[in-house]
This record gives C-alpha cells, sequence and structure tokens, in this order.
C-alpha cells in the first residue's frame, strides 16, 4: 500500500511540472494528464495540429450519412485509453460544470442527442490538451 501511495506522489509531481495548466483544468485528473503525456510522448512536434491529436485519441468525427441524413460518429481507431480518459473528463464537466451544462442545453435545444453532446464535449478537451502539451507558446492565439 506504501508503495502505491509513493507512486501517486511522484507520478502528481510529474504530471504538475509538465503540464501545471492540464492540472488545473476543471476534471482533468492526475491520471489523465499522464495518460496525455504518455500518449504525446517524448516530440510532441511530431502532432502537427488539433485534427492529428483527436485521431491519435479517437475522438475525430467521421462522416456517417446517408442520403438526406448528415450526421457524424466517432471514430472507432486510435488510442482507447486516451479515449476513455477524455470521456472520463467529458462526463465529470457534464455533471458538475456550469459552462458545459449551459453548453448541453443549448445544443440539446438545438436537437442534438447527448451521444453527439459528448463527442462534441470531447473534442473540445482535445483542443484544450494539444494547447497545453503540443503547441508552442508563439502558435497558440491568446484566449
Amino acid at each position: 500500500m506504501q508503495k502505491s501511495s509513493h507512486t501517486t506522489k511522484n507520478l502528481i509531481g510529474w504530471s504538475g511540472k509538465k503540464a501545471p495548466e492540464l492540472m488545473e483544468s476543471h476534471g482533468i485528473s492526475t491520471m489523465t494528464v499522464a495518460e496525455m503525456l504518455i500518449l504525446v510522448g517524448d516530440n510532441p512536434e511530431r502532432i502537427h495540429s488539433e485534427a492529428a491529436l483527436a485521431k491519435l485519441c479517437g475522438v475525430c468525427p467521421i462522416p456517417a450519412s446517408s442520403g438526406r441524413t448528415n450526421t457524424m460518429r466517432l471514430n472507432r481507431g486510435g488510442n482507447r485509453q486516451a479515449n476513455a480518459a477524455i470521456y472520463r473528463v467529458a462526463i465529470v464537466r457534464l455533471r458538475d460544470d456550469e459552462r458545459t451544462n449551459a453548453y448541453a442545453a443549448r445544443r440539446t435545444s438545438e436537437g442534438k442527442t447527448r451521444r453527439e453532446i459528448v463527442r462534441c464535449i470531447k473534442r473540445y478537451i482535445v483542443r484544450e490538451i494539444y494547447r497545453a502539451l503540443c503547441a508552442s507558446p508563439d502558435l497558440v492565439p491568446a484566449t
């Protein structure tokens, strides 16, 4: 049991040094940050855009249209552990975050299903992770 707490303390310190802004984000835990750091690896420059990171995580939308129906679905490929971590963040934000709840209410009034709303939220989370881990500070526009 003590070894586990020692490992957790090391992981918290390591994640806090590598991605402090992610550690402060709502719903993103130490394990999520660690999973994203593992995914990005030692060379974040290889991930050239938010779309590339989304595809790597399996969060990019894929057209699933037929006839007059125009829909999107989630990619079933990519890193499943990273996708699961992003999904957990999306669910926590849907449950606790006021901005996310307002967004979900707005999208529901537009006729989106809960699954489509979660897909959009996951994509937003990937954008946030990309800005924190992959984009150089001079390339990221101020928000």
